[in-house]
Parts: structure tokens; sequence; C-alpha cells
């Protein structure tokens, strides 16, 4: 086995190469000091609850499964009826379909067809599999004894009254549902809808298929993110394509800041003359909590406030502008919705080939699973290069990898960090 790259931050925080930028690990734990959740809950039902963000504990209402109930079709018998070595043949004395009660009580060598999901008659404490009887008019033959306690689901086996369920925090998925429908919580309350604002700057950019000029380019970011703000705990709540004036665009943070508990901007947040979302900010009271991150691509991305909002600065190349979502963006939607847990795991995975790079920042590159290694060890393939343009190999990749900021030279088969890309 190969030794694993590691180093403090997984090689993202060495402050040597970091100057005045943050590692990945700090601009995370920034994020989680300062973004709580968000005020506000609802009561809604579970067929308008997936994806949502429990407010509050999810308890059972009554025992699951409520009552013994046969786990097959088959026959119920009372096992200490059954005399000798058999074989023995029993007079069926009652049928039960599920959704009917039975008052019915088996007594001594006898058995009730019963199935799936029924009540188990009293008296009776196991079921016999159809397929393990035969059956000849109104009796069957069994050979083999059945233990006490064959194919029934007791009383209270999946849950307890009164039992937490699900705890506050957890997203609602399909699964999460189940556990809520058979728990009786047909209503659940869950944290209202994180709103949110995208700001894309650029005079550059126009609408993706529409006209543009020699020096224009189609807009990659709106449409990117505005899918990756698509999830149910979400509410977009406005686009827009930023001012190219630091007065327009002072105009349009303080408006969508009112309107928003998350204010996302891409672009305008490096150091050019053309940069106006930092100094907007200032202008406006905003605080920066971050303001670049040893990185790449994405190293200007940043993190504030404005306003009562907190705000998000995504660099204005595609690609970075999707890895430092990817990596902060969940991570703060979590804060401000009150979602537990912490998000898609990093795991380490083998690379396919030797990577030469310019040591600095950590680098996040595209990466692809490719199979395994002969000790059962995901591999990935990449391109040999991070383009921060470059989106057009994006629909291939499965995640990013994480390549240390020290590392100069790579074999293949080093081990390195890999993140799946992410929905919120």
């Amino acid at each position: 086995m190969h030794q694993a790259i590691a180093s403090p931050g997984y090689g993202c925080d060495g402050q040597d190469t970091l100057k005045t930028l943050i590692g990945i690990d700090e601009a995370l734990s920034r994020i989680a000091a300062h973004a709580k959740p968000v005020g506000g809950t609802e009561a809604v039902s579970l067929g308008q609850a997936v994806g949502r963000i429990l407010a509050d504990p999810v308890r059972s209402r009554s025992m699951a499964p409520p009552f013994d109930n046969a786990a097959m079709d088959g026959y119920a018998v009372v096992t200490s009826a059954l005399m000798g070595n058999g074989p023995w043949v029993l007079p069926v004395v009652a049928r039960v379909p599920a959704g009917e009660g039975t008052t019915k009580r088996l007594f001594g060598a006898s058995a009730a067809r019963i199935f799936t999901g029924a009540p188990i008659p009293e008296g009776a404490d196991a079921v016999l599999m159809q397929e393990d009887v035969t059956r000849d008019g109104d009796v069957i033959q069994l050979h083999r004894r059945p233990a006490p306690g064959l194919n029934i689901r007791r009383a209270g086996s999946d849950m307890a009254a009164g039992a937490i369920v699900l705890n506050r925090g957890g997203r609602l998925g399909p699964r999460e549902i189940a556990a809520c429908a058979a728990a009786g919580a047909g209503i659940v309350r869950v944290r209202r809808r994180l709103r949110v604002a995208l700001l894309v700057t650029g005079d550059e950019i126009r609408e993706a298929g529409g006209s543009r000029a020699a020096a224009q380019i189609w807009d990659v970011n709106t449409p990117m993110l505005t899918a990756a703000l698509s999830g149910a705990c979400l509410d977009l709540v406005a686009t827009a394509h930023g001012a190219d004036n630091r007065s327009g665009l002072a105009r349009q943070l303080d408006d969508l800041a009112t309107r928003a508990d998350l204010v996302i901007t891409t672009g305008g947040i490096s150091v050019g003359e053309e940069d106006h979302v930092k100094p907007v900010l200032a202008g406006l009271g905003g605080e920066i909590v971050f303001g670049g991150v040893a990185i790449k691509p994405g190293k200007p991305v940043s993190f504030g406030r404005i306003g009562s909002a907190f705000w998000l600065g995504l660099p204005g190349n595609p690609l970075a502008a999707l890895v430092t979502w990817q990596v902060f963006g969940p991570a703060l939607i979590r804060g401000l919705t009150g979602e537990a847990g912490s998000g898609p795991a990093r795991r380490l995975v083998v690379t396919s080939a030797a990577i030469r790079r310019k040591p600095g920042r950590c680098e996040l590159r595209p990466a692809t699973l490719a199979g395994f290694d002969v000790h059962g060890r995901d591999v990935i393939t990449f391109e040999t290069a991070t383009h921060s343009g470059r989106v057009g190999r994006l629909p291939q990749a499965d995640g990013l990898m994480f390549l240390p900021s020290e590392a100069e030279y790579l074999p293949a088969q080093a081990l390195v960090e890999f993140q799946p890309f992410c929905q919120t």
C-alpha cells in the first residue's frame, strides 16, 4: 500500500506558502463560526417535505409495528401443540387477511391461514411459510417443527412509542420520509427556506445562446449557479447582472441584502481596477470575514456580511466559481439552514498518472472515478492541468481531487484526497 501524502490541512494550510491567504480548512472553520441558522419554521406535510431541514425532532406516535403481525403469507400455528416428531396434520380453522382484525384464538393442533401484515391470532406463536406446508382441502401437513417466533414481526420491534426517529437538523430524503411515515408523523416542522440572491458581474457576458459581439462571451455562471441553488431548502429570490459602475453595484447589493439571507456574487473580487465588489461592500458597511484562500483555482473567494445578509464572493471564471462553490457553498448553506452533518466526506483515491505542478496553493482539479486498483481502492483520471475558465469536460468529472500545496511532483498511484460533487 502506498503512503498518503499528508500535512496539516492535507497540504492546504502550509503557512510558508499562504502569506496573506488562509487555508481551506481555516476558511471552512470561519464559515462554521459565523453562519448560524436563520430564524423561522413551518409545518409541512410529508409530500412537501422532500429536501427540507427538520426544525424539531420527529417522535414515533405509537409502536411500529403496532401489533404482532405476519412477515409473509402462510399459516399461523401453536408450536407447543406439535407433539412428537411429525409430520403433523393440522386443520385450518381460520383465515386472517391483512387489514382485518381477528378474534379467533388458536387452540392446540390447529392452524390459521394468514397473509403478510395480518395480526397474529391469539395463542399462535409462529408463521409457517406457505411453501413449507402441503395443503389438502381444509388441512395442512408440515414436516419440520417451527421455532417459536418464526416469521412474526413483533409489536414495537421497529420503533417504540415516543422514540426519537429523526433528530433536529436532518435533511428529509426518501429514507427519512419513510421513517416519518412509519412513525405516524404526517406533518413535520422544518426550517423555512433560505432566501438567496445571485449577482453575476462582468460587462463581457451575455445570455447563453444570445447574440454577442466579438469581445463578449456567453454567461456560464448564472445558469450554473442557478442550478446549484435549486435545492428544496433554498428560495432563489433574485438573479441579477451586476452594474458596470460602483454606484449602480452599490444600489444592487444594498437592495439584495434586504431581500435575502445570503447574497452570492461572482467576479469583481480580485485586486484589479475593474474589481468593484469589495470596495462597494466596504462602502455599505459590510464585513469581510476572509478575503482570499490558498486554493487553485479560486484564490479570490471571499466571505462576509452585508447588512443582515451573509455574502459569498466567488471568482468570475466558471470553473473557479464552481470549485469554490463546491468547497464553501454547501458548508455555508448547512450552517444557515441548521442542517446537521458535514456534507460529502473526502476520501483517499489513487492517481492514474504522475502529476507535475507549480506548488504554493492547494489545487482542486476535476477528476473522474475510473474503477479500482488491485487493492480495491478508487482510481481517478484527470486533465494534465487546471484551467479556471474551462468547463467542457465537467460532465465527465465525478468530483475534485485535492493536490497538496507543497507538492511539485506526485508519482502515479499516489494517494490524494477526493471530494465528490454535491448538490445543495
